[in-house]
């Protein structure tokens, strides 16, 4: 019975002579420490928090709902918390691993999109052009005479094809024929915009060509999106002037869009398309996905051509899938922000 009980208390034991070197080794220390080795050991001896002053009333709501027992193990909420809006870093983590649909899927890498418009009309550019990547978007005048026959070809070579259909601009330049207007009945916009897309074979898409007043103009845009949705056709916005409503009036009818992020050569300037090219992949690198357009320029697809030949850490996807990755990212971070 002896040896039974002194193995029973071997725990006290062990306790007290680990307690007893502490004293020896350490001294002053150890004893200075005791209170709150104790509270850490002893289970009925829990720390309590006081609220800053002011704050212990509005405390009160947090208390703990009838049937759930409080212990040591319960969460303790000290003060109430404002919820604020999502860090940009940890909305699109939450986006990413919520829809399965990242840059993950390439690698971890972020991803960009290049789309070259203007095509058609300059047949030297053009064709420098369907050399590119097949990843690269072209995009047709609907007018030029040529473009039936260049946009069927670069359809053939593996390029989306879209309608880069001409609306109308703030300034007095013309647009060129069969252009969009503000103000017309909108079975007159649909008209002409059936007139374009019969123009270009194989089109997955639009863009606008100028613009910058028609794509601001959301009465304007409701018979082209009704087009677009019959259709199955998206609308990506070139981005041209300082006010656009082509986001809010594709969602209002169910048309995927997206923006350009980055206009490569709105400067012809050798430095400042490459400079364009190094903020893309940067942009890229900081949202996950960024968009670029460029134009059939021999500096523009001199330098692109060398850039994409070369590793910047992102990859290079077709258009429509980074305008599908943007709105969907767009989506799930309006979803995620707190409401007012």
């Amino acid at each position: 019975m002896a040896f039974e009980s002194l193995i029973r208390r071997m725990p006290e034991i062990a306790f007290a002579a680990l307690f007893g070197a502490g004293l020896v080794l350490g001294g002053s220390a150890a004893i200075a420490g005791l209170p709150k080795f104790l509270d850490a050991a002893v289970p009925g001896m829990a720390a309590s928090a006081a609220a800053p002053d002011g704050l212990a009333h509005g405390a009160a709501q947090f208390a703990l709902p009838q049937g759930f027992a409080a212990s040591r193990y319960s969460p303790q909420v000290l003060y109430p918390v404002t919820p604020g809006p999502l860090p940009e870093w940890l909305a699109r983590t939450m986006v990413e691993m919520r829809s399965g649909s990242s840059p993950a899927s390439h690698a971890a890498r972020p991803v960009i999109a290049i789309c070259i418009d203007d095509l058609g009309e300059d047949l030297a550019g053009t064709d420098r052009a369907m050399a590119l990547p097949r990843a690269v978007a072209l995009s047709f005048l609907p007018f030029a005479e040529s473009t039936p026959f260049l946009a069927e070809a670069a359809a053939r070579k593996g390029h989306l094809v879209l309608a880069h259909v001409p609306m109308q601009a703030l300034g007095r330049q013309d647009p060129g024929p069969m252009s969009l207007r503000t103000g017309m009945a909108p079975a007159d916009t649909a008209r002409r915009l059936g007139w374009n897309l019969s123009r270009v074979p194989g089109l997955v898409g639009i863009n606008n060509h100028e613009g910058s007043r028609f794509t601001a103009d959301a009465d304007a845009l409701a018979p082209v999106m009704a087009t677009l949705r019959a259709r199955h056709l998206f609308f990506f916005d070139s981005r041209t002037g300082p006010q656009s409503a082509v986001a809010s009036a594709a969602r209002a009818a169910g048309v995927t869009s997206a923006a350009r992020d980055i206009f490569l050569d709105d400067d012809q300037n050798a430095a400042s398309v490459s400079a364009e090219l190094e903020m893309l992949a940067r942009e890229a690198k900081r949202t996950g996905v960024a968009i670029a357009i460029g134009h059939p320029h021999d500096v523009t697809l001199k330098l692109l051509a060398a850039w994409l030949a070369q590793d910047h850490g992102v990859t290079l996807v077709p258009l429509d899938e980074a305008i599908r990755l943007k709105a969907q990212r767009a989506t799930a971070i309006a979803a995620l922000q707190p409401s007012p």
